[in-house]
């Protein structure tokens, strides 16, 4: 399957956001594996405000994936911080995921970390994804040790029980 890498820009939050909602967030979310649905409640992982505040971020990205006929199929968030590339918001529409999209898309990062001259990708993984987890250590991602509070503002989910974030990283050649 042939897909178009861009760079999202203020114009796209409208396509990018009921993509990035749906894929980890309420009822719609279940149809995917990258549920968050019965460990947060609502029907939110981000709003157009937050998208936007991190579309200005000095040093960040959203690429984003579109199919030969221009479809949005899935997004990644990147920021430069150092000489490491942040991994956020790896988003697959429910319907797309297992199709290879978000192998594509981790392909991606690791092009665009190689560019911004970064030795490593690291990211935040909430401790109850055991599946993944899994799924990043398959792509050469390891949990560093290191674990963080769950941090989101409440009108992004509020935990259903304890949660915390595992921090993985993979070194990038």
């Amino acid at each position: 399957m042939l897909l178009n890498i861009s760079t999202a820009n203020p114009g796209d939050i409208p396509a990018l956001l009921p993509m990035i909602n749906s894929a980890y967030r309420g009822e719609s979310s279940k149809k995917g594996w990258t549920t968050e649905a019965d460990l947060l409640s609502g029907e939110l992982r981000t709003d157009a405000d937050n998208l936007k505040a991190l579309l200005e971020k000095p040093g960040a990205v959203i690429l984003q994936l579109s199919d030969a006929e221009g479809a949005l199929a899935g997004c990644v968030f990147l920021e430069k911080r150092g000489q490491r590339l942040y991994l956020g918001m790896l988003t697959v529409w429910p319907e797309r995921q297992a199709q290879g999209i978000g192998k594509q898309l981790l392909a991606a990062a690791e092009a665009h970390a190689r560019q911004q001259e970064c030795n490593a990708i690291f990211m935040r993984v909430l401790s109850g994804r055991s599946e993944l987890i899994q799924w990043y250590e398959r792509h050469g991602y390891a949990a560093t040790g290191e674990r963080q509070p769950y941090d989101a503002p409440p009108q992004f989910g509020v935990p259903r029980r304890d949660l915390d974030f595992i921090l993985m990283e993979k070194p990038i050649r």
